[in-house]
């Protein structure tokens, strides 16, 4: 049996959680900085550099107490080193490896990227979830505020970058599309909401399909929404708003479940898995469902967005193929899965 405590500090959330052996969630807390950030319709890395400060020691605290767990009862820490905000990263990467010195744990650095991934193997209770029932090849779909991957994962911790986005990641444009629609931060869920009183076929919009490539690209549909806008100066009635979000993620949805589908055929997989905060949509969800011919595995919100215990379910394959991190760890920012 492995008890991996695990920290996540790559953005705007603080987590902690205790996972044993990679699956069965013992706790799972998470301080959002939401409220913090929306005022500026984006994260602002400098205060969440410092949110993150005072809320870590609490957020541990929590998930060892329940956890109902002592520090000598955890096997090892895992981290997240990377991507993300560098000023976020420092503060979770510092606090695992004094704890892991002070405590003589091992230490684990964890690619948020594949914890995203790890997380459908955790036993989170959801009707979509796989909850590690899979087999390989999968393609996984990773999409959030900050990365939208398309990834063809071979086996264990075996993994091969199809195509990623070349600019805006699908949660960016979202949040930029919100602003330009009064909607507010962060805006995925105001546009879902908007979208379903909304006509997806009330606005023309882009779908940049890049030829044969699984790559993505969100700016020039960023940029058509703003010019479609503009007639309307600063007046965001609320069927404008319906109409231009329902068309708006139905640009999205359209070009993510399509290339996803294409790649598991083509590459043979038994299932596609969708992660990242974006992967809690339903339109998404349906479209990649409608579109595949395997079964499609989604998260309960709550695993979709970032959090400790993803973290910890990589963080436990690592370990059990001997990994280790140096007290040296650093963080690394623009860290790739591949």
């Amino acid at each position: 049996m492995i008890r991996m405590l695990a920290i996540e500090t790559s953005c705007d959330e603080t987590a902690a959680a205790v996972v044993e052996d990679g699956r069965r969630i013992l706790s799972n807390v998470v301080a959002s900085q939401v409220e913090l950030h929306a005022r500026y319709g984006g994260v602002f890395p400098e205060l969440a550099s410092r949110a993150h400060i005072e809320a870590i020691v609490p957020v541990v605290q929590e998930a060892l107490r329940t956890a109902h767990l002592g520090w000598g009862e955890i096997d090892a820490i895992a981290v997240t080193y990377g991507p993300g905000l560098p000023g976020s990263l420092l503060v979770g990467v510092n606090f695992a490896k004094g704890a892991a010195f002070g405590r003589g744990l091992p230490l684990v650095a964890v690619n948020h990227l594949e914890g995203h991934i790890y997380a459908h193997w955790l036993e989170t209770g959801g009707e979509e979830a796989a909850e590690g029932r899979l087999d390989f090849p999968l393609i996984v779909l990773v999409v959030s505020g900050g990365h939208t991957e398309l990834v063809l994962m071979r086996g264990e911790m075996d993994y091969v970058r199809l195509g990623g986005t070349l600019d805006d990641a699908a949660g960016e444009a979202f949040d930029k599309v919100a602003r330009m629609l009064h909607l507010g931060y962060p805006g995925g869920p105001p546009i879902e909401k908007a979208a379903r009183q909304g006509n997806p076929h009330a606005f023309e919009l882009p779908r940049a399909w890049l030829g044969n490539s699984y790559d993505f690209s969100f700016s020039g549909l960023k940029t058509a929404v703003l010019r479609a806008l503009r007639p309307y100066g600063d007046h965001r009635p609320p069927r404008l708003v319906a109409d231009m979000a329902a068309s708006f993620q139905a640009a999205v949805v359209e070009v993510l479940a399509t290339k996803s589908a294409r790649a598991a055929k083509a590459y043979g997989a038994t299932a596609i898995l969708l992660s990242g905060g974006v992967s809690a949509n339903r339109a998404l969800r349906r479209a990649v469902r409608e579109a595949a011919s395997v079964p499609v595995y989604a998260l309960p919100l709550a695993f979709c967005t970032d959090n400790a215990a993803m973290i910890a379910a990589a963080g436990t394959r690592r370990y059990r193929a001997g990994e280790r991190a140096s007290r040296t760890l650093d963080i690394a920012p623009g860290l790739q899965l591949v």
